[in-house]
């Protein structure tokens, strides 16, 4: 990776668009005056050296290939664009609910029918969240806890579709430490140490399902917001380098690990870090394929499933593009054969059948499934066949698509995500 051109990063990009030549935005800063605003040279040090060490958890033929440098570079960006409307809009005593995954903050190998969003809240303090319950299939909203408490917040998880609504659809719930004498509408405890507010809308008919509205106020501060003082912006400023390395090398080298396990073309159960859905069961393995090969994912589907997708990731633990790419499946898209069984081809050939993934470009990469509120959790099968030979070994009445079918699924996958809504 050219390391000159990483300084420049998103100031390049703005002085451009302020008609600036690249003479002047690439002039040297005078370093005779010493800076002046408190923390902003610690955070353009970080973001410096950020994508060496990203690349120095990697094997050397990837810190060699420039194809990785730039991915990883955007992962960096990624990774700081999350992280940077946090600090520019995340308040606990003026919360709003802000994008935090997804297909353009790519970071963590986001849900494809997962929309991400994320709230700071105050300690101690107390909220009135409102909205309308839409119709997803999963709508659930989880307390954060500080890194120290980081596995104990899975408990702490409130489905929204049990909360009461009238005939509009719409509810009204309290957040707070303790529920208040007399109080009888929905009420949710708020853990002494929650910091944020995480909500996973999760939808697997994107045309038709309907995603929940949520607007979130403190009310035990005026409504009002004064102005930040410096000593708080300082704050926010001077915790950004640690919250972007955090994101940023957290899974970078996640491929090569489970690569290193021996998990390739093959399955494991996968236990993320920190908290996650009550209910859901992970696995994923490494893919490495040929252009001419192609691996069949074979499993039975539980009886009683609320939610069932796979989806692949590249190198680095990116989702491969969904939105672009036939590359993620869930119930709704991908319906058992003949036979009751589930089967999903991956591989970079389009082999005819139905059911398959995209790889898209990338050799090698991660199969992430995952089963939510299921009876049971069936460890899938993995067998490698040329793609020539993939529509023989499936059972006979497999569903099938054109080349003509499969890129109007696609055009309309493009579609069914755009319209759903991301702020």
């Amino acid at each position: 990776m050219n390391k000159r051109l990483w300084p420049l990063g998103l100031a390049a990009v703005a002085l451009a668009s302020l008609g600036w030549t690249a003479r002047a935005a690439a002039a040297p800063a005078d370093t005779s005056v010493p800076p002046t605003v408190a923390g902003w040279q610690d955070f353009v040090e970080s973001l410096r050296t950020l994508p060496d060490r990203m690349l120095a958890k990697l094997p050397e033929a990837q810190r060699r290939d420039p194809q990785i440098q730039q991915e990883v570079a955007r992962l960096a960006l990624e990774a700081l664009a999350s992280q940077t409307l946090e600090a520019i809009g995340g308040d606990g005593d003026a919360p709003q609910f802000l994008p935090t995954l997804g297909q353009v903050l790519n970071i963590g190998q986001p849900n494809a029918d997962t929309i991400y969003r994320s709230a700071s809240i105050t300690p101690g303090g107390s909220y009135r969240l409102r909205g309308q319950r839409g119709d997803v299939s999963l709508a659930v909203m989880q307390q954060v806890l500080p890194p120290s408490e980081r596995n104990q917040g899975a408990a702490a998880q409130l489905d929204l579709s049990t909360l009461k609504a009238d005939k509009d659809g719409r509810f009204d719930v309290l957040l707070s430490a303790t529920k208040p004498a007399g109080y009888s509408g929905d009420w949710w405890e708020l853990k002494p140490s929650a910091n944020r507010l995480m909500v996973r809308f999760v939808s697997a008919d994107w045309s038709k399902e309907v995603e929940p509205t949520l607007a979130i106020e403190r009310i035990d501060k005026p409504a009002a917001r004064p102005r930040p003082t410096a000593t708080w912006l300082e704050q926010k400023l001077r915790a950004l380098p640690r919250q972007v390395d955090f994101i940023a090398l957290l899974f970078v080298d996640h491929v090569e690990k489970l690569r290193q396990e021996g998990f390739v073309n093959s399955l494991k159960i996968f236990n993320p870090p920190g908290s996650i859905l009550q209910g859901q069961f992970y696995y994923e393995g490494v893919y490495d394929l040929k252009d001419d090969e192609a691996l069949i994912i074979e499993s039975p589907i539980p009886a009683k499933c609320d939610y069932r997708s796979l989806i692949l990731t590249n190198e680095l633990y990116e989702t491969t593009d969904w939105y672009n790419n036939h590359s993620s499946l869930n119930g709704a898209q991908a319906p058992a054969d003949p036979d009751g069984k589930l089967r999903i081809v991956v591989s970079a050939r389009d082999p005819g059948a139905r059911n398959w993934l995209d790889t898209a470009g990338h050799p090698t990469g991660i199969i992430q499934g995952r089963w939510t509120g299921c009876d049971s959790q069936p460890m899938p099968t993995v067998k490698k066949v040329k793609v020539t030979e993939v529509l023989k070994a499936l059972p006979k009445g497999v569903a099938t698509v054109t080349t003509e079918q499969r890129q109007e699924i696609v055009r309309e996958r493009r579609r069914a995500l755009q319209e759903r809504p991301l702020w």
